[in-house]
């Protein structure tokens, strides 16, 4: 693992991701993702899809709006305690969270707890600050042609709620068999007091989430099927180091207003233990609000048994954006001065690269781009590279994380063989063009 300037350097340098709005100088908290980025990226949002959805029979999509009606924001409790803790110095008038500030503190730390701990302004160094107030993330803004109070909407701080108030919608349509979950993937908004740590903590980033509804008594035995599902995605599909992923069962005081329950997986970052994934016991706390708020049912009803109840509910949810630094994070290596991303096969943007070994060469170039064809019909995402010499090609392949790469010489013309160099091992063997 490197240190995290490192794999920002890589990201920009190789196009994965660029600060957003650079042109204008940037923008905290928002960042975009370059061809490399989008292709790796897409790829683990399928992924995910492949191994929570589209392989179960108990599993379905949907796509909702990121506006939504503002009473669902009030239903769900996100307008009176989706806030974190606001500390200002007096000095220089910065503003940051008062429990990133404070080692070991949680969301709930008081204005006493904080002064107490003696704080230095990161960046005054002064020591005069204000009481502790609660700032509420949700960006707020207006539907229509008229500013007041009755236009006013928020950009959604989730994806869960489109999920909840689509509930009856799947229910009515596809007639489940409960248990059963509902799953999406899209873009989430939480204004963050202090954005830090590249794309770990940012303003804007896209969310990959289930509810999955279960009858209330049965609430302990999906949880803990849905927590083997997340190691076996992390660690299997996603590649991580089991050592690097650690489960913190999370406190009362500190879990979410919804949750009865909640496991953060933790992982080993460049700069320390955050959190990657969580897992969160809901009870009907959405699904009985959301029937308070509308006077709607919520009831599902058994088709085998009659039986009506509101369901409860587990979620398992994720950052895209902290699973794809895990992912760079646990794949940089630096090895006998070159930079190699190790990236798993099913997540490289690419599976092969093809070069001609030298481009002034009709004959090399030629046969290089029946090769390139072959495999872009057979594998869709090959690269074709024919810029500088041939160690500077595997130079830029290994730090994009490009599994193999393959060579057309003067030989190949001869013996219908290619040489074939593996990222990891720089190992290389001639191979028959009809075999690769």
């Amino acid at each position: 693992m490197g240190k995290l300037e490192d794999i920002v350097s890589l990201c920009k340098r190789r196009g994965f991701i660029f600060q957003g709005s650079d042109v204008y100088g940037g923008m905290a908290g928002t960042w975009d993702f370059g061809p490399l980025g989008v292709m790796l990226k897409r790829n683990i949002m399928d992924e995910w899809w492949r191994f929570f959805v589209d392989r179960r029979d108990d599993m379905y999509g949907v796509d909702a709006a990121i506006l939504m009606n503002p009473r669902t924001w009030r239903a769900s409790g996100h307008v009176d305690t989706f806030a974190d803790p606001l500390v200002e110095c007096k000095e220089c008038h910065g503003r940051f969270r008062a429990d990133k500030l404070v080692d070991g503190a949680t969301e709930s730390i008081t204005t006493e707890e904080f002064l107490k701990a003696g704080v230095k302004c990161p960046t005054c160094g002064k020591e005069n600050w204000s009481e502790i107030r609660k700032f509420n993330m949700m960006f707020e803004t207006h539907v229509g042609p008229v500013d007041d109070d009755s236009s006013v909407a928020y950009l959604r701080p989730e994806t869960a709620q489109g999920i909840f108030t689509n509930f009856k919608n799947v229910v009515d349509t596809i007639y489940p068999n409960i248990p059963f979950g509902i799953a999406q993937q899209g873009k989430a908004f939480r204004n963050e007091i202090s954005p830090r740590d590249f794309v770990l903590r940012d303003r804007e980033c896209s969310q990959m989430e289930i509810e999955y509804f279960v009858r209330p008594e049965e609430w302990e035995e999906s949880f803990e099927k849905l927590r083997e599902s997340q190691h076996e995605f992390l660690e299997g599909t996603m590649g991580l180091p089991k050592e690097m992923i650690h489960e913190l069962e999370v406190p009362a005081e500190d879990r979410a207003h919804y949750s009865k329950r909640t496991i953060d997986f933790m992982f080993d970052y460049p700069n320390g233990e955050e959190e990657l994934m969580g897992l969160a016991y809901r009870t009907d706390f959405d699904l009985g609000n959301i029937q308070r708020e509308s006077g709607k049912s919520m009831e599902y009803r058994d088709k085998n048994t009659g039986e009506s109840f509101v369901p409860h509910v587990i979620e398992p949810s994720i950052g895209v954006e902290r699973l794809f630094l895990a992912v760079m994070s646990a794949c940089y290596a630096e090895e006998e001065g070159r930079i190699v991303l190790k990236l798993p096969e099913n997540l490289a943007p690419y599976k092969f690269c093809v070069s001609p070994l030298l481009k002034n060469k009709p004959e090399l170039v030629e046969k290089a781009r029946e090769v390139y064809e072959i495999l872009k019909q057979k594998y869709t995402f090959v690269t074709w590279d024919d810029s500088g010499n041939i160690g500077k090609r595997y130079k830029k392949q290994d730090e994009i994380g490009t599994p193999k790469c393959v060579v057309v010489d003067f030989e190949s013309l001869e013996d219908g063989a290619v040489t074939v160099r593996d990222r990891d091992t720089t190992e290389q063997i001639r191979v028959k063009i009809e075999e690769l």
